[in-house]
Formats: C-alpha cells, sequence, structure tokens
C-alpha cells in the first residue's frame, strides 16, 4: 500500500509543483513590489494576474487546482507518514 501511494505522491508532486513555484514567488514579489516599493522591472498587476492565474486564463480553476493538488499530497504524504496505522506492540 505505501508503494503505491508513494508513486502517487511522486507523480502528483512533479506535476503540482510548477503551478505551486509559481503561485509563491509570485505572491511573494508582489507583496514586495506594492508594499515595500521594491523595484524589479515587472508591475505589480502583472505579478497579481500571474499569481491568480488570470493571464492564464483559469482565474476561476486555478486555486482549487492548486488547493486540490495540495490536498492530494498531504492526504498521500500523511498516510506514507505511518500515522494513522495501528501498531502491534
Amino acid at each position: 500500500m505505501k508503494r503505491s501511494f508513494r508513486k502517487y505522491h511522486r507523480i502528483l508532486g512533479i506535476i503540482i509543483s510548477l503551478p505551486l513555484i509559481l503561485t509563491v514567488l509570485t505572491g511573494m514579489l508582489a507583496t514586495f513590489v506594492r508594499e515595500w516599493s521594491i523595484s524589479i522591472g515587472v508591475p505589480a498587476s502583472l505579478l497579481l494576474s500571474i499569481h491568480t492565474g488570470e493571464i492564464f486564463h483559469l482565474e476561476g480553476m486555478y486555486p482549487i487546482l492548486n488547493g486540490f493538488g495540495c490536498l492530494g499530497l498531504l492526504a498521500t504524504g500523511l498516510s506514507m507518514s505511518g500515522l494513522f496505522s495501528k501498531r502491534n506492540r
């Protein structure tokens, strides 16, 4: 059972890593640009449109897909951790 969860966790981790990295980096950069007035040569509006998925016309689905990806990684990771398994002593 753990072997199959490892397989799914590995595949899901690879698939979800790019959107999550994109979301985290653009969110951080947008905060730097808007709140701390640090100029990186990219307007905050462009960063926020990438952050929300608006630039890809996925603004309705992008957060949901990121959320489901994170939930899938949590479920497979927790199941592999052995936290919820019964142990015979």
